[in-house]
């Protein structure tokens, strides 16, 4: 099972398991999918700014 932390603004956001599951799957799946990134990986870091 993955982990999955969202924090916004510095703050962490609780996440329940569903949730969890759902952005970490949409994460490794987008990922995954781009050329270079194989499913190796340990750790996986995205940030969005606005």
């Amino acid at each position: 099972m993955m982990k999955v932390e969202l924090i916004v603004e510095g703050e962490p956001v609780s996440l329940n398991a569903f949730t969890q599951e759902i952005i970490g799957k949409v994460a490794v799946a987008m990922a995954e999918s781009l050329h270079g990134v194989g499913q190796s990986w340990k750790e996986m870091e995205i940030r969005v700014t606005k």
